[in-house]
């Protein structure tokens, strides 16, 4: 990585097909930047794929875009007993209608296999693939950040 400052960049897209991938090419672009392995690489990928097809599939966003912001950066110090860790982040932004975090269940993969709308499992795949995963939502929308560390 040739520089210890963060690096951001800021991506707006469209509520449409396949929008989800050109977010994809940034996390590779930063992912390779910063070094971070390959499979670190397609887990960041495929959390911000399911983030974004959840906001567009749910969010009810009345501007029909999504709006990403993609961090490089390094959290505590060299000297520190945890040491200085360097991280991606991706914030996932929809100016929709929000929802209640706390009141999604957990899909159960016996009745998800038997029902003929296999979906569901956006929230869960993101969780398992990311190290940190936060989600704010009220009335002016929902935004989920997701980091992975080095």
């Amino acid at each position: 990585m040739p520089t210890a400052e963060p690096r951001e960049i800021h991506l707006t897209i469209p509520v449409a097909p396949e929008m989800e991938i050109a977010a994809t090419a940034q996390v590779a672009a930063l992912g390779e930047w910063m070094e971070l392995g390959r499979d670190k690489i397609d887990e960041v990928k495929m959390a911000v794929v399911e983030a974004c097809i959840n906001a567009f599939e749910h969010s009810g966003t009345l501007d029909h875009k999504v709006e990403l912001k993609f961090r490089v950066a390094t959290e505590g110090e060299a000297g520190d007993a945890g040491g200085a860790r360097t991280f991606l982040e991706v914030d996932v932004l929809d100016n929709g209608h929000g929802f209640d975090p706390a009141r999604v269940s957990a899909p159960q993969i016996g009745e998800k296999l038997r029902a003929p709308h296999k979906r569901g499992w956006g929230l869960r795949i993101i969780r398992s693939l990311m190290d940190d995963v936060r989600i704010v939502s009220g009335e002016r929308g929902t935004m989920i950040v997701m980091r992975k560390y080095r």
